[in-house]
């Protein structure tokens, strides 16, 4: 699904991703773990064309991501789930679901279903889906971050990419909660043979619903390997604070 060659990234006062290579195939369950600064969200951003990397380059399902088109073609294989959900607060929870169609819509079908929203029964499926389909037409705003947390998820059902990113979606959430949604993603992409890669800072999360874990720190990859294999050793080297760079 995802192949990365050389690809490095930095900004005009640190260097946020070392060069790396990877390789991330279809259907596969990836969790990125490391400190705050380590460099996982601008790998996931990378992964989704929501930056450019300054060295090497990064094929999405045989395709390279440099000339992928923004809108419909890029929609339609990645998904990116923000930690912020990207939601529109004033709106009704069915039109933030259905904006997950804006790649393939356009911009006039798109304002007519701000309107009177079109393929509603689609929202509701994929609402129904997450357990909060009583909350088609309430306000956004007023809906816990947990139900927030699933309308974001809704959208990308309807978006329906190949591939699903998620930036530390659980961050804001309690444990209870937090088990709760990562299970949810785990289901969503299982069910549908989707690619799941997420950014997480809890190892439990991580052993129980992903197959492989990454380790950043400093913008370098310190292992890439099964769950079953990233011992408790290797997390205490990974987030011990002695040797992190300040000023990531």
């Amino acid at each position: 699904m995802f192949l990365l060659e050389g690809v490095g990234k930095a900004y005009p006062r640190s260097v946020a991703l070392e060069p790396l290579s990877m390789r991330i195939d279809a259907g596969e369950k990836v969790a990125v773990l490391g400190p705050s600064g380590s460099g996982k969200t601008t790998l996931l951003h990378l992964l989704g064309g929501v930056i450019q990397p300054d060295h090497g380059s990064i094929t999405i399902d045989d395709r390279p991501l440099a000339y992928l088109g923004p809108g419909r073609e890029l929609a339609g294989l990645v998904g990116v789930m923000h930690q912020q959900f990207d939601l529109v607060p004033h709106l009704a929870v069915v039109h933030n679901v259905l904006a997950g169609n804006l790649g393939r819509w356009g911009t006039l079908r798109s304002l007519l279903s701000l309107v009177s929203p079109r393929e509603r029964h689609v929202a509701l499926n994929a609402l129904d889906r997450l357990g909060i389909g009583d909350k088609l037409y309430e306000r956004t705003s007023t809906l816990s971050g947990g139900e927030q947390q699933r309308v974001a998820m809704a959208r990308l059902l309807v978006q329906t990419p190949k591939a699903i990113l998620a930036d530390e979606p659980v961050a804001s959430l309690d444990p209870a909660r937090a088990e709760d949604l990562t299970k949810l993603l785990a289901e969503v992409a299982a069910d549908s043979g989707r690619t799941l890669v997420a950014s997480l800072h809890s190892v439990d999360l991580t052993r129980k619903y992903f197959d492989r874990a990454v380790g950043l720190r400093n913008g370098r990859v310190q292992f890439d390997s099964p769950v079953g294999d990233v011992t408790d050793d290797v997390l205490e080297r990974l987030y011990d604070i002695e040797g992190l760079d300040s000023a990531r």
